[in-house]
């Protein structure tokens, strides 16, 4: 929301804006659900500049700085969720090599398919996505007041 005069009214669109910076900063463990939802509510509800300015007063502006433990967060997940595609792979060439090793290289299918579960992973890591652990998400907004 642009500096405006406190008292001129707001827009959907301004109050849509501190509801996406409030989300943002509860994302970055800013704000905990209860504040977010406090926060919130109070921003659907709020009719002028004045109103919403207390809402994201004590938030810092600009882009958030990284967390090193968020950093091993992402690690520890994405080696949690890698563990499951080697078990298969150990056990498929356990078989393979009890059963004395004859013929092709029959696991090499199931390397096949469990390499490209883990190379989509690692893309996603690598790439940043937050949602390589599928962790919880934000609540959904609730309604803006009627209109009266």
């Amino acid at each position: 929301m642009t500096d405006a005069d406190p008292a001129l009214r707001i827009s959907d669109a301004d109050r849509e804006e501190v509801v996406a910076r409030l989300r943002t900063a509860s994302e970055e463990g800013r704000l905990d659900l209860g504040e977010l939802e406090e926060r919130v509510t109070a921003a659907y509800a709020a009719k002028t500049a004045a109103d919403l300015a207390p809402l994201t007063a004590d938030l810092p502006t600009g882009p958030p700085t990284p967390s090193p433990a968020g950093d091993v967060a992402r690690r520890q997940a994405f080696v949690r969720r890698s563990l499951p595609l080697l078990i298969p792979n150990v056990a498929c060439i356990g078989v393979w090599l009890a059963s004395g090793a004859d013929g092709g290289f029959w696991p090499v299918w199931v390397l096949l398919g469990t390499g490209i579960a883990w190379v989509s992973m690692l893309v996603k890591y690598v790439s940043g996505d937050d949602d390589i652990d599928g962790g919880p998400q934000l609540p959904p907004p609730p309604p803006p007041p009627p209109v009266r």
